[in-house]
């Protein structure tokens, strides 16, 4: 397909892209930075121009990578698996990652504290929840692990029921234990964990009677 460049226009979907055009039939997308490093009536060779090719495809994955980034944070099997439902090939794929890396706009172990911070803070979760969660966020084992080394379930079960406690301020004691147990449990939360909880709770609902 060697010839000459007779039109370089902006892509009306990517203000960031220009359509190359090779005797007025569409060739390749660019970036708006190679674009710039080529002009009308420039003659181009096929290798040239597979390999413009090569690095629009390269710079295609990486501005997709970016955008979906923009919605929330993200782990390396997460972008990995966008990538690969975009049709993108393995080569493109990692080096995209790698260059996401490098650029520390992917991290798996701060992804994880992140995670972690979010749960404790809007949803609190027992320790096999969030081993769990952060598995099918494709977190290495080794991640978890260091993540969750200081974490305090006693004051994350406390967290998730303290909200609770107005809805179950009036019930008999065996029913209170019930409710803790089972909603823990849900939550992820251990036996022991929960039967801190319900002993805290109880001398709580006592020494305040009800909650106003």
């Amino acid at each position: 397909m060697a010839g000459r460049i007779t039109a370089l226009k902006v892509q009306k979907h990517s203000q960031e892209r220009v359509s190359v055009f090779i005797d007025d039939k569409f060739a390749v997308g660019v970036t708006i930075v190679v674009a710039a490093t080529l002009r009308q009536g420039q003659y181009l060779s096929d290798a040239e121009i597979a390999k413009l090719k090569q690095e629009g495809e390269r710079d295609k994955a990486y501005n997709q990578a970016i955008r979906f980034l923009g919605f929330r944070a993200r782990s390396q099997a997460e972008i990995e698996r966008y990538l690969n439902d975009k049709g993108y090939p393995a080569d493109v794929v990692a080096e995209t990652i790698g260059r996401l890396i490098e650029q520390r706009y992917l991290d798996d172990e701060e992804f994880a504290r992140m995670w972690l911070e979010d749960r404790a803070r809007f949803r609190p979760r027992g320790q096999m929840a969030l081993q769990y969660e952060l598995k099918q966020k494709g977190i290495s084992k080794e991640i978890v692990d260091a993540v969750l080394t200081d974490l305090d379930e006693d004051e994350l079960a406390w967290a998730a029921v303290e909200n609770q406690l107005r809805r179950w301020q009036n019930l008999e004691e065996q029913e209170l234990r019930k409710k803790i147990i089972g909603f823990l449990s849900r939550r992820g939360f251990n036996y022991e964990t929960a039967q801190h909880v319900v002993n805290r709770a109880a001398e709580f609902l006592k020494e305040n009677n009800s909650i106003t």
